[in-house]
């Protein structure tokens, strides 16, 4: 039940910063920021105390550690697979505009509403 009570007091001062920026509508806009970024950092440090806080921090450490496993394109990489897809696009388009031109053909020809 504690855990429950301690997630509802990390929402609540989020709530809580966040009303303190409409609060503060007269203050400067660093007053304000300021009061929002409070509250999100006190609800985080609330957040921590509890197990969903805890799995959250592994949970990220984990993300970063895999995100640096990525492996990234080099730059002539990217340059060639961006002209393929702008080539592929411009080839399709055309493609369609034909097909579409003739569509409009045929049914003008089957409705009798030849140009000619």
């Amino acid at each position: 039940m504690t855990e429950k009570i301690k997630m509802l007091a990390a929402a609540l001062l989020v709530i809580a910063g966040i009303a303190g920026y409409y609060y503060f509508s007269e203050a400067a806009a660093f007053v304000r920021v300021l009061s929002v970024l409070v509250g999100v950092f006190a609800a985080v440090g609330v957040m921590w105390q509890t197990p969903v806080g805890q799995q959250f921090f592994v949970f990220s450490q984990e993300s970063v550690r895999e995100a640096k496993k990525v492996v990234w394109p080099s730059r002539k990489e990217t340059i060639q697979t961006t002209g393929i897809v702008f080539v592929f696009v411009i080839v399709m388009a055309v493609f369609l505009w034909f097909v579409d031109a003739g569509l409009m053909w045929a049914v003008k020809m089957l409705m009798g509403r030849s140009d000619t």
